[in-house]
């Protein structure tokens, strides 16, 4: 870590904030003494924070971006000086009424009046200028088949609630996770999928658009493509393969889509994807592209990963909807047309062993409010669906989160499942018009 600059605050009024790593990494502003989020193990370290190194307890870090507001003004907004390919860490410490600024690689500071949010948009609007970048395509509406099925999903739940679905205003019916195999194994379907193409033709006849889930670069060590291709994993140097996680019962690895065959097999499956008349693709856990390792082409995980999304963006065509998910945020500028800005949200409001990158409208709420500022710039925030079933605790606040900070709007319950007030308050979400930015 190398010296930035030393800024005077007043410690009682100044505000540090963070913005972290990917979707699910906290990214919120802490008063100066007050602890930031770090994750409870090392799982999570790797699923939710920038895997390869964290800071000490008492110093906050950004990854290629934090602002200190040092109580008086002006916001001081330190930031990559290339933020979509080199993605440095920089640290705040407090040290007598200063915040010490250091970082892994250069850097450029900005002052900019107002609040942190406005300094942070006015940042971005630099970048979008500096990038070339056009205005991100609205997003449809979507329902998604996650939060009132999850893993268990049949295509007959699809189907009962694709019977329903002129109740909504709804233009994409995606289905989630549940629908292959195994993680990695996405052409082959679960047994409680019978017509995988069947149903997404069932779903295009029916006048909607047909949209599908997958984590292109996460490889479960169940799968037939674990098992057959294992020269296809990110290898540590020691040569075994890199973790990317534990989920699904099973140990995670990452595809290193930098392996000719590899990157075939991502191109055929989404061309496939394309050729079953699927044009809106949620792609999730996409950390896992941008892990630290070894690849069969020597370039850097960043850049690994912007190729990677490349390479799924020319197979869907240009034409289909992109939504990230589990991303780095910084390094997929550009390349996604919507993106998830927070952990999931879940059916209670606080996560798991109060973990804040878990699911719950907690983390999620902190999030959406934080990178409000990127909505209209870099892409279209998705703060997570919609769920406003009986059962989900403090429906009505997510519902007014939704509304003030949804830009992708998308339903997760079942139909048949939601109450008057939920079927009208869903009705209502889905309809609302998006404001081009949450943060002028």
């Amino acid at each position: 870590m190398r010296p930035v600059t030393d800024i005077p605050i007043d410690p009682t009024r100044a505000v540090i904030h963070e913005q972290g790593w990917q979707s699910w990494s906290p990214s919120t502003s802490y008063r100066p003494g007050s602890p930031p989020h770090r994750p409870p193990n090392t799982i999570r370290r790797v699923g939710a924070w920038r895997a390869e190194s964290l800071p000490p307890p008492d110093v906050y870090r950004g990854e290629g971006l934090i602002a200190v507001d040092p109580g008086d003004g002006p916001v001081h907004v330190i930031a990559s000086a290339d933020p979509v390919n080199s993605v440095p860490a920089i640290d705040v410490s407090i040290v007598d009424s200063k915040a010490v600024v250091t970082a892994a690689d250069d850097v450029v500071v900005t002052t900019h009046d107002g609040s942190v949010q406005e300094a942070l948009a006015r940042w971005a609007d630099s970048v979008v200028s500096t990038l070339g970048l056009v205005a991100p395509r609205p997003a449809p509406t979507i329902w998604c088949s996650w939060y009132q099925y999850f893993t268990k999903v049949t295509e007959a739940n699809v189907d009962s609630n694709l019977a329903l679905m002129d109740r909504l205003p709804v233009d994409v019916v995606q289905v989630d996770d549940g629908y292959q195999a195994e993680i990695g194994d996405w052409l082959v379907p679960s047994r409680d999928f019978t017509d995988v193409p069947g149903l997404f033709a069932r779903i295009t006849d029916s006048g909607h658009r047909a949209g599908i889930w997958t984590a292109p670069f996460l490889i479960g060590a169940q799968s037939q493509v674990a098992a057959e291709h294992p020269d296809w994993l990110v290898r540590n140097y020691d040569g075994t393969p890199v973790k990317a996680g534990y989920n699904w019962n099973q140990v995670l690895y990452a595809l290193d889509s930098t392996h000719p065959d590899a990157a075939e097999y991502l191109s055929t499956v989404y061309r496939t994807f394309r050729g079953w008349g699927i044009d809106f693709h949620k792609i999730d856990f996409i950390y896992a592209g941008a892990l630290f390792g070894e690849r069969h082409n020597d370039i850097s995980p960043i850049q690994a990963y912007r190729d990677a999304l490349q390479l799924i963006r020319e197979a869907i065509g240009p034409d289909a909807y992109l939504l990230g998910c589990g991303a780095p945020q910084l390094p997929s500028i550009g390349l996604v047309d919507a993106m998830r800005v927070s952990p999931d949200i879940a059916p209670t409001y606080m996560p798991v062993d109060g973990d804040i990158s878990m699911p719950g409208q907690w983390g999620a709420v902190l999030n959406g409010e934080s990178r409000a500022f990127q909505h209209g710039r870099f892409w279209v925030n998705d703060p997570d669906c919609i769920v406003a079933r009986p059962g989900i605790e403090r429906r009505e606040e997510w519902a007014e989160h939704v509304s003030k900070f949804g830009g992708l709007r998308g339903s997760s319950d079942a139909i048949d499942q939601l109450d008057e007030w939920g079927l009208e308050t869903t009705r209502r979400l889905l309809s609302e018009p998006v404001p081009r930015y949450f943060i002028e």
